[in-house]
């Protein structure tokens, strides 16, 4: 079986969190959105909300979970590259925003190099706010 390097995995768990989300009534608006600031995984709308999402992988919960890692500087960075998204696409400055976390990690009934879209995931809805 083909090893799968961090970045892959990293994308296949964004496609599975994608799938979900889509599945919850979320709409696509831009996957990778990336500025000098730093990069969104998934913005996408739900309802009138604007909701930047960010993925997170994990093979363990060994250091934390996914959503234990987001912490107040990608926090502060994520927020950021929100305004930095805003400013360039005024057309969603109307939209009340939320900032959600995605933790993605191996089901448990997961064999060792499992497929990866064999994943759990755990949705964080407003993880946490522009302070």
């Amino acid at each position: 079986m083909k090893q799968v390097n961090g970045l892959e995995t990293g994308k296949q768990a964004e496609t599975v969190a994608l799938k979900h989300l889509r599945k919850n009534g979320l709409t696509l608006i831009e996957r990778n959105y990336r500025c000098r600031l730093g990069e969104i995984d998934l913005i996408m709308k739900h309802r009138d909300l604007l909701v930047f999402i960010e993925v997170r992988f994990r093979k363990s919960d060994q250091f934390g979970s996914g959503a234990e890692s987001v912490d107040y500087h990608k926090k502060r960075k994520l927020i950021l590259t929100a305004k930095h998204f805003l400013a360039l696409h005024r057309r969603y400055g109307k939209h009340d925003c939320r900032f959600d976390v995605i933790s993605a990690s191996p089901a448990a009934s997961a064999v060792p190099r499992a497929a990866l879209s064999d994943m759990q995931i755990e949705w964080f809805q407003d993880a946490f706010q522009n302070d």
